[in-house]
């Protein structure tokens, strides 16, 4: 394309894009000239086309993505899902994309007006978690929108990851990672050991572990349920970036800011595959344990050979122009995906060295998706709406369709009398055009024949013609032959002649050539020895100057290769010696670094140590105090020993009356507690009995309650029935009425159209009427059934009614006469605790009396049977207590109310 048609097109379409992000820094022209591909600052693709009418005509063009819209600033999060296709990031330009990687699509985009940090999306594909600035988001992923419906007060989370059965998810929160539950969202458990930023998380895949690396150079493994450490890896010279782990859970690899790739088990490092002068800045592992990816700071992928060797070998494959920032395999093990800080994502698809695609199990998509509930409310209205439309419009269509084919059947009709007419005329011209025919055809006929006589007469004219002048031709043609003839013998006579004088003159020229040819080979021959001689003396001149060369060349080699050997070898000293200096030097830095930090730990410990040895001086001296009031102290209670001592002897003394007095009461108090035990027992069988009975009582009123109220709800529908009766005649009258109205317009279609419309929008319910007017009858039968049932049944509850409240009034006569039994029984015990209690009282003032130093009756009794006798006593007490709150409860409760006897009161002491 030249240059002015190009400024041409220029100057007549118009561009229009807001913002400096929206810059076109390159365009780029199809080999046939029809679309323009623009680049813009912010990395997009646009096209644009080149139609020449469009340019001719000098209209605005639009632009329009190419493909898809793309990140534009650095991309921070990357993850796959597990039941579909889809791959989620994130990135600083304020956006979340879902990405479909088998048709290489955007599915979904959403822009916020926060910078997303981290993503996960949930195993089924249904929910997306995102960390922003401000607040960790979980949002679902609907069919056109992305929606968040949960927030969680964590800023700036960096690393968040969904386990592999849904069920759970991590989160980072500065150097704590935080579970929590996806359907509940409760805490269930906060991981602290890193004391850095925690830079990567990973599940194991049955999700009982979880591994973490942080930039403090710590390399933990969590236990899921107990929210315990389980291992650890500690290397504080390395900024660990990314770690992932194999599928039994028990290999991690880490990768760091020291350039290597290491294999951590057991909570050891067992080798470390240098990655000769790149930074390794991500890696991923496949679920099938027998792939190995990392990713450089550089932009460029590498495939590890494993298990890892070192020193490592992989394949290197250069894609990305920043550091790569996530790596993740698909689940199915086919594809790998890399994020980087060129705002590209790149979809790689793993085959093995032949070229061919991993063999793995096949995987089912699922094809849920999610839809909100007004979204669906309103596709619904719509739907209703666009059927009522469609509706409308076939009824209209068909109406004209009938109007037109009307019309055509009038318009075939006239145009078939017409072309009957037409045919008509047109057959007797055609009579008339054929009886003209035969007459011309006679004519020319006649004229035909004419014209082959004169013909054929002026043939044979021409033929006798030509014979004469034919013989006058050949004669001439034989006097010619018979002059050439005799011009030939003479032309052959002239080239014999010349032929015998160019023989003589060719004959003297080969002898004189041949002298002159004579002596130049002899001159030639002189000439060649001398050449020959000098020839000879050249090669053996040559030869001597080359064996002198080659001799000087030889020394002028040997010299240098033993020069060259020497300066190798010492090159290769050297280098050894500056790798070993450099070793050194390495490993001398790092022990200063590592004896920095020990002096730095020393000095804190010892400040420290000082603060504690300081406490603990003061806590000796308080000690030392306290140990002296303790001795103090301890001098006083000795004292107070020995007096309690000589108080126990003289109690003692006290105490085998106080025993056989106990004795006596147990005897007088155990064939009551026997009494009362029983009485209880019975007491309590009466109870439930009573209890049952009073549901019993509880359920009839309640089933007659209901009979009573179906039987209410029946009169109510009944006359409802009736009322919707008398308003669905006054209704069909009505209906009547304006149809009739309708017949004045049956002349009119129009008219008659309009009225049938108004009729069809005032009697909607129409067909429901009908419908219901034509189940009156049945309604009428099964509402007349269900009466006799409900009069049926209720007759019966009556008679049951009846025979329960006889039945329950002899079993209340009975319960109230073993009521006034157990009362007086009662009040019989009641009288013999107090005397009871009485006797207790005076043995209490008996030892009262026996502790202020009354002269003791009796041999000593021992103060622990006296302790045991008053424990006794209390016990004997709480058990009178409970049994008297449990006679007071049972009177208290309500009798029913179809007793008719009065209980006797009870004697209640005072």
């Amino acid at each position: 394309l030249s240059l002015s048609v190009f400024l041409s097109l220029y100057l007549t379409t118009f561009i229009h894009l807001q913002g400096p992000l929206h810059e076109i820094m390159h365009l780029a022209i199809s080999p046939s000239e029809e679309t323009i591909i623009a680049a813009s600052r912010n990395n997009q693709l646009y096209t644009i086309g080149m139609a020449g009418a469009e340019i001719a005509k000098g209209e605005h063009s639009l632009l329009e993505v190419l493909a898809q819209p793309f990140h534009f600033d650095q991309i921070t999060g990357l993850d796959v899902c597990i039941r579909k296709p889809l791959v989620a990031t994130c990135s600083l330009d304020r956006t979340v994309r879902i990405w479909n990687y088998e048709n290489n699509s955007l599915e979904l985009t959403k822009e916020f007006q926060e910078e997303a940090y981290s993503v996960a999306l949930h195993p089924s594909g249904l929910y997306v978690l995102v960390g922003f600035s401000d607040k960790l988001r979980l949002m679902n992923i609907l069919i056109d929108d992305i929606q968040p419906f949960k927030e969680f007060t964590i800023r700036g989370c960096r690393e968040c990851q969904f386990s592999n059965g849904g069920h759970l998810f991590a989160a980072v929160h500065g150097n704590v990672i935080q579970l929590y539950t996806t359907y509940t969202f409760d805490n269930v458990g906060n991981l602290k050991g890193h004391n850095g930023k925690v830079r990567s998380i990973i599940w194991a895949q049955d999700d009982s572990k979880i591994i973490s690396c942080g930039v403090d150079g710590a390399v933990y493994e969590w236990g899921v349920y107990t929210n315990k450490r389980e291992g650890e890896s500690v290397l504080k010279t390395c900024s660990y970036t990314c770690a992932c782990v194999s599928p039994d859970g028990k290999t991690t690899y880490a990768v760091g800011s020291d350039k290597t790739l290491k294999e951590i088990s057991d909570s050891q490092i067992q080798r470390e595959v240098p990655a000769a002068d790149a930074v390794l800045t991500q890696c991923a592992i496949s679920r099938s344990g027998r792939m190995l990816f990392a990713g450089t700071s550089s932009g460029a992928l590498r495939a590890m050979k494993f298990p890892l060797t070192v020193p490592g070998e992989w394949t290197e494959h250069q894609a990305h122009s920043g550091s790569i920032t996530k790596m993740r395999v698909s689940y199915d093990d086919n594809y790998l995906f890399t994020v980087s800080e060129d705002s590209s994502l790149f979809i790689y698809k793993i085959m093995d060295k032949e070229g061919r695609g991993l063999k793995s199990k096949d995987v089912t998509y699922a094809e849920e998706i999610l839809i909100s509930k007004t979204d669906l409310q309103e596709k619904d209205t719509a739907m209703k709406e666009l059927k009522t439309r469609v509706y409308e419009l076939n009824m209209e269509n068909e109406y004209q369709l009938r109007l037109k084919d009307m019309n055509h059947h009038e318009k075939t009709k006239e145009l078939t009398e017409k072309f009957i007419q037409e045919m008509e005329s047109l057959k007797t011209k055609n009579q008339v055009l054929k009886t003209d025919k035969d007459k011309e055809e006679a004519r020319h006929e006649e004229e035909q024949q004419e014209l082959v006589e004169k013909q054929n007469q002026e043939l044979q004219d021409l033929e006798s013609a030509n014979n004469q002048k034919l013989m006058a031709e050949y004669e001439k043609y034989q006097e010619l032959q018979a002059k050439s003839q005799r011009m030939q013998e003479e032309y052959e006579r002239q080239l014999a002649a010349k032929a015998e004088s160019k023989k003589q003159a060719l004959q003297e020229l080969t002898e004189l050539y041949e002298t002159k040819l004579r002596e130049r080979t002899a001159q030639l021959e002189a000439s060649s020895d001398e050449q020959r001689k000098m020839l000879q003396t050249h090669e053996e001149t040559k030869r001597q100057i080359e064996e002198d060369a080659d001799r000087e060349i030889l020394d002028m080699k040997n010299n240098y290769e033993r020069r060259l050997r020497e300066e190798k070898e010492g090159n290769m000293r050297l280098t050894g010696e500056t790798g070993i200096m450099k070793k050194k030097f390495k490993s001398q830095e790092q022990e200063i670094e590592t004896l920095k930090v020990e002096i730095g730990n020393l000095n804190t410990e010892k400040s420290k140590l000082n603060g504690v040895i300081r406490s603990l001086e003061k806590d000796i001296v308080g000690l030392k105090k306290e140990i002296q009031e303790r001795d103090e102290t301890i001098q006083d209670k000795e004292k107070r020993i020995y007096d309690l001592k000589k108080k126990n002897q003289e109690l003692e003394k006290f105490k085998f009356v106080l025993d056989y007095k106990i004795r006596e009461l147990k005897k007088l108090i155990e064939p009551r507690e026997n009494d009362i035990k029983m009485m209880r027992d019975k007491i309590q069988e009466m109870g439930s009995e009573l209890e049952r009975y009073n549901k019993g009582n509880t359920a009839l009123k309640l089933k007659i309650e209901e009979s009573k109220q179906k039987l209410k709800a029946n009169k109510d529908e009944m006359a409802m029935e009736r009322q919707r009766n008398t308003d669905m005649k006054s209704d069909l009258k009505r209906f009547r009425t304006d149809l009739s109205k309708c017949v004045k317009y049956i002349q009119d279609p129009h008219q008659l159209k309009l009225e049938v419309m108004e009729l069809n929008r005032r009697w909607v319910q129409s067909e429901q009427l009908v419908e219901s007017s034509g189940l009156e009858a049945d309604i009428q039968k099964e509402y007349a059934r269900q009466r006799d049932h409900l009069e049926r049944s209720v007759a019966s509850f009556r008679k049951k009614l009846a025979k329960d409240s006889q039945i329950h009034r002899a079993d209340n006569v009975r319960i109230m006469q073993e009521n006034v039994s157990l009362i007086k029984e009662i009040n019989d015990l009641r009288r013999e605790l107090k005397i009871a209690r009485t006797q207790v009282h005076d043995l209490e003032a008996n030892t009262n009396v026996l502790k202020k130093g009354m002269p003791a009756m009796g041999p000593v009794v021992p103060v622990e049977d006296f302790n045991q006798t008053q424990k006794i006593v209390e016990i004997q007490k709480a058990e009178i207590q409970r049994l008297r709150d449990q006679l007071r409860h049972s009177l208290n409760r309500p009798l029913s109310s179809q007793q008719s006897m009065r209980l006797p009161p009870l004697e209640v002491e005072t």
